[in-house]
């Protein structure tokens, strides 16, 4: 079975070593295109099949022809709230390498639980 990824970040995508890549414009967390816009995120992932039948040797790139319009510059990728993997890894930083070999520590029961009104941050 045939693959493809499709990726903003298309230097550092190939550099892993993927079978074919689909090269966008497209800020990250955004992909197929604006929340919503189902025309434009229907395009993208006609665009990324499309590369995909037509792209004969392994590791090459097709670049798909999407800009970022200039009227969705102010979406934010970022979550409403902070995940917790990422307050944890904030405060632990010498544990993002065991996230990458899949040996993610299990944390204190201690850090899941909110901290209390006046107790201090750490």
């Amino acid at each position: 079975m045939s693959t493809i990824t499709l990726s903003s970040i298309p230097d550092l995508t190939s550099a892993v070593g993927v079978p074919r890549l689909a090269a966008i414009e497209y800020p990250l967390g955004y992909l197929l295109g604006q929340p919503g816009d189902r025309m434009g995120q229907t395009a993208v992932l006609r665009s990324t099949l499309q590369a995909l039948a037509e792209i004969r040797e392994p590791g090459s790139v097709s670049h798909l022809p999407f800009e970022w319009p200039a009227s969705a510059r102010r979406l934010s990728a970022r979550p409403p709230k902070t995940p917790p993997i990422s307050k944890y890894l904030l405060r632990h930083p010498w544990l993002i390498p065991n996230l990458f070999s899949r040996e993610v520590p299990a944390p204190n029961q201690s850090e899941l639980e909110p901290q209390q009104a006046g107790a201090s941050a750490s």
